[in-house]
């Protein structure tokens, strides 16, 4: 097996093809856990060797590709490898509701995922609640979180009542409060590090919020999982996995996502993001990525992105190497200094991703319709 990730090859049996179950070898080059990915696209368009990430270790994983080419299963299937691992922790930002899957072994969907306020830092929400933190409403909401302790929206909402502003500020902070309130987002006993980091695969369901709720949800997780670490809460290593991450850059999550791009893998912290618009991401989500998969792009401003900040990555042209395949992807690994072609394996648990087909209409009005997949709720 070729090892992404590592310097170092396993030994590899001959043969057999890219749906083949693929089980995780009891330990990869380094003896630590690998993420069974696929195997190489042979230049006949057959299979070749199967192809592994190194999982011993943290990565910042970059996952690219336009809609429709399987970036978001790719996102999964890394999921699934990390879960198969004791030591390590997925937990799942989806913001598509199509995850929930990954759960069906024992895992958790949260339907509706909630954070403490403390999560988010006072001086972020401001720009949470899209207020000018210099401004006189903005500003005392930032005070009002602050002086709260973050302890609930409604503590924050009384210290505007009593504070020391003019009556017009008052109102417009506490009209912006409660729609954080209606949010449904924060909770004091909301869920934490040390039950992020269980062990089991923690999906954090995010379609029912608004895009800047399910930023908090994604802030408070990844600067949660990041401080844990660095005070050695938690024992197992977490891998935060972040479909559509262009949307979670752009919000109030941009800074706690980059902390762990470029200072995540010292503590112990993966994070693995997926996106159809990588000329969305900040330079640095690519540039500092040690694992790059690259499904099929159309736009030259995604191309061009892409080759800007990995000007190294293909020596022989990035948009010429870009397969042209559904499940096909270009992986560029900086450790092992490869670019291979791989055919991403299917996935072992539930797809809810794939899309709808007329010829899987089943129109009996007797039919049931039988879902598969489980995991806990909460």
């Amino acid at each position: 097996m070729h090892v992404l990730g590592s310097e170092a090859e396993m030994g590899e049996s001959s043969g057999g093809s890219v749906d083949d179950e693929e089980t995780e070898p009891t330990g990869g080059p380094t003896g630590g856990p690998i993420a069974p990915l696929g195997r190489f696209r042979a230049p006949d368009d057959g299979v070749g060797a199967r192809v592994g990430v190194d999982l011993d270790r943290p990565h910042a994983a970059l996952v690219v590709g336009k809609r429709g080419a399987g970036k978001t299963h790719t996102l999964a299937v890394l999921a699934e490898g990390v879960a198969a691992a004791d030591a390590l922790a997925p937990v799942v930002i989806d913001p598509m509701g199509v995850l929930d899957g990954l759960a069906v072994d024992g895992g958790t969907v949260h339907r509706r995922p909630r954070v403490r306020p403390d999560a988010v830092p006072p001086s972020a929400w401001p720009a949470l609640l899209d207020l000018d933190p210099a401004g006189a409403v903005g500003s005392l909401v930032w005070r009002a979180v602050a002086e709260s302790a973050g302890s609930s929206v409604a503590a924050a909402r009384e210290h505007v009542g009593d504070a020391d502003a003019a009556r017009a500020t008052r109102r417009a902070a506490d009209a912006h409060l409660a729609l954080a309130a209606e949010w449904d987002a924060f909770d004091p006993d909301g869920i934490g590090p040390r039950a992020l980091a269980s062990g089991t695969p923690t999906v954090l369901d995010c379609s029912r919020l608004p895009p800047a709720a399910a930023g908090a949800v994604c802030a408070a997780v990844a600067r949660g999982l990041y401080d844990a670490r660095v005070r050695e809460a938690i024992d197992r290593l977490p891998w935060l996995f972040v479909d559509e991450a262009h949307a979670f850059f752009d919000g109030v999550a941009g800074d706690a996502l980059a902390t762990l791009l470029t200072r995540g893998r010292a503590p112990g912290v993966s994070l693995a993001c997926a996106t159809q618009r990588p000329a969305a991401l900040p330079a640095v989500a690519v540039s500092q990525a040690d694992l790059l998969v690259a499904h099929r792009l159309h736009s030259r401003a995604d191309i061009d992105a892409l080759a800007a900040a990995r000007p190294l990555a293909v020596a022989d042209g990035l948009a010429d190497r870009l397969p042209a395949g559904v499940g096909e992807a270009l992986v560029v690994d900086d450790v092992s200094e490869t670019a291979p072609t791989v055919r991403v394996r299917a996935r072992r648990t539930p797809d809810r991703g794939a899309g709808p087909r007329a010829s899987g209409v089943r129109t009996d009005e007797a039919d049931t319709v039988d879902r598969e997949g489980g995991g806990r709720e909460e």
